[in-house]
């Protein structure tokens, strides 16, 4: 398969403030985590504000933005110490080339998995779902634009972890929302860093029940989304819809 990389952007390896790297993007003008840390920031916000929050020992998720394959990384160590068993798809337009990734310390921060475990991670084979570890963690890398894909089955978890809205703001549409509402199970979350007053409300509009909770270091919010259907709201072919209170976003 011939994949898209990103020729014509220059990346800048940067450290962060808890020793962990980041990528610096001369097209979007943006690093892909933040300065105040980036293992921290993500631990934060997808795996303690979104997996920790899962009662459940098999969990399907789904992450908007693999990148640097981070999120991927941290969760796989996180599914082998609390042995749980996660299928993780997810969806990349411009995967990062081998010699990008290889400049990158994330294997120091994950001491329970593998030395070779984030090399693994990113040559794994695109769309082709692929088993890391037996009964813990099963990996699918979807190379596409997230604008236009077709969810064929439902999650229990959402990863939400685009660029910002101001740098790519197609990605916070409000009918993406309302298709990541549709393909998660009830009771299913989404996170994400991003705290902004109408990413909120078109995720409301969307059907979600929005609630700000603390951010990581140096940021003082995130926002946390949960799918809540009561069987009411679901109609004899198993439709769901969103009722009046949902979409006004109360």
């Amino acid at each position: 398969m011939d994949l898209k990389v990103m020729k014509q952007t220059t990346f800048i390896l940067k450290k962060t403030a808890d020793g962990s790297d980041t990528l610096f993007s001369s097209e979007m003008d943006e690093s892909y985590h933040s300065v105040n840390g980036a293992a921290q920031e993500s631990m934060h916000v997808f795996i303690e504000a979104g997996l920790h929050q899962m009662d459940k020992k098999k969990l399907k998720v789904f992450e908007v933005g693999f990148g640097t394959g981070l999120n991927a990384l941290l969760t796989w160590e996180d599914a082998r110490k609390n042995k749980i068993q996660i299928e993780y798809d997810t969806i990349e337009a411009y995967p990062l080339s081998k010699d990008v990734i290889e400049t990158l310390n994330y294997g120091d921060f994950t001491p329970e998995l593998p030395s070779d475990a984030y090399l693994k991670l990113h040559m794994t084979p695109w769309e082709i779902s692929t088993v890391l570890e037996k009964n813990c963690f099963e990996l699918l890398k979807i190379q596409g634009d997230f604008t236009e894909f077709i969810f064929n089955q439902k999650y229990d978890l959402i990863y939400f972890d685009a660029f910002a809205p101001d740098k790519q703001f197609e990605m916070w549409d409000e009918s993406l929302f309302l298709k990541l509402f549709n393909t998660l199970n009830n009771q299913g979350l989404l996170v994400t860093y991003c705290a902004k007053g109408e990413v909120r409300r078109r995720m409301q509009r969307a059907g979600f029940r929005v609630e700000r909770i603390p951010g990581p270091p140096g940021k003082r919010e995130m926002l946390r989304a949960v799918k809540s259907i009561s069987q009411k709201e679901i109609n004899t072919d198993g439709q769901e819809y969103q009722n009046k209170e949902q979409t006004s976003g109360k």
